[in-house]
């Protein structure tokens, strides 16, 4: 059920930092505290520390709970810090620990490892999730994690889980979850989590999903709060102008390569300054040509924000 004080914390635009390695692979923390502060101060409402973006997949343990401690360290309690969870049932839980223990306000809960689950057993593994921790749990559908309207009023019931984070797209089975959710008298929060959220926020808000996360603000807070500023005051001529002249170049450019939803992203933010380092494998760099049109796009979306003030 949704309950304060994470809950009631939510409302803004969401922040999934990077996490950022020195030149010989090993966690450079300097680095992410950096970026960490750098979003908070741009704005964010709530940092998601080793989540997809931050390569929650490639971290060991130990350099997950160093990471989720910077982060709250570096928030100094200004914005929530939610930490990624995920694996099977019981590293899951182990995870969740790890960020209880470094001082995290709730979890992602990512997709199970590998495995397609039916019903019952998404439902038996983010309840336990939840009930492992005293921290509130986001649930990401995505992939192998997809629920029913039934799991979701399952879900609303359960103590510790107060959201669920849509990664799939599918506005007609988001309208049933919410509905299904609602007419039980229950409540979620409900997060559009796809890739470039911005480019179908409004198709979202239809239905009733204002939040989402934004990985252009990691590299470009600037035109994401412009973004959701327009988008929250109905100022559609500006909501318009930005995703038909950087957003929707933006998902294009994303499709080109596999990993493209961390790996430009990372490397957006070391064009703007900040030398978070290379993505780890499995994931691999942006083609250098796509790297300059990255560049030409944050450099065009910039202008057009001129454009849009003028």
């Amino acid at each position: 059920m949704t309950t304060a004080p994470l809950a009631g914390r939510l409302d803004g635009l969401l922040f999934f930092p990077v996490t950022a390695f020195a030149p010989d692979g090993s966690l450079d923390l300097d680095a992410f505290r950096a970026h960490v502060r750098a979003g908070v101060d741009a704005g964010a409402a709530a940092v998601f520390a080793c989540c997809g973006t931050g390569e929650f997949h490639a971290l060991t343990p130990e350099e997950f709970r160093s990471c989720v401690a910077a982060a709250v360290e570096e928030t100094a309690g200004r914005v929530p810090v939610v930490a990624g969870a995920g694996y099977g049932t019981a590293l899951a839980i182990q995870y969740a620990r790890l960020a209880e223990e470094a001082g995290a306000d709730g979890l992602l809960a990512m997709p199970p490892y590998l495995v397609v689950a039916d019903q019952a057993g998404l439902l038996r593994h983010y309840t336990e999730l939840a009930a492992a921790t005293s921290l509130d749990v986001i649930v990401y559908q995505r992939d192998n994690a997809i629920l029913t309207p039934a799991t979701a009023v399952a879900l609303a019931r359960a103590d510790g889980v107060i959201g669920i984070k849509d990664g799939l797209g599918d506005l007609d089975l988001m309208q049933r979850i919410v509905s299904a959710v609602r007419a039980e008298g229950l409540d979620l929060l409900y997060f559009n989590g796809l890739p470039t959220a911005e480019l179908t926020c409004a198709a979202y808000r239809g239905i009733g999903v204002t939040l989402y996360s934004s990985a252009v603000f990691c590299f470009a807070p600037d035109l994401a709060l412009a973004f959701h500023r327009a988008l929250a005051t109905g100022d559609d001529a500006t909501v318009d102008l930005l995703v038909d002249g950087f957003y929707r170049p933006l998902v294009e450019l994303r499709s080109q390569g596999r990993g493209y939803a961390v790996s430009l992203v990372k490397a957006a933010v070391r064009m703007g300054g900040l030398d978070v380092g290379e993505v780890r494998p499995p994931l691999s760099e942006p083609a250098p040509e796509h790297l300059a049109e990255l560049a030409r796009l944050v450099e065009r979306g910039r202008a057009l924000l001129k454009e849009a003030r003028a």
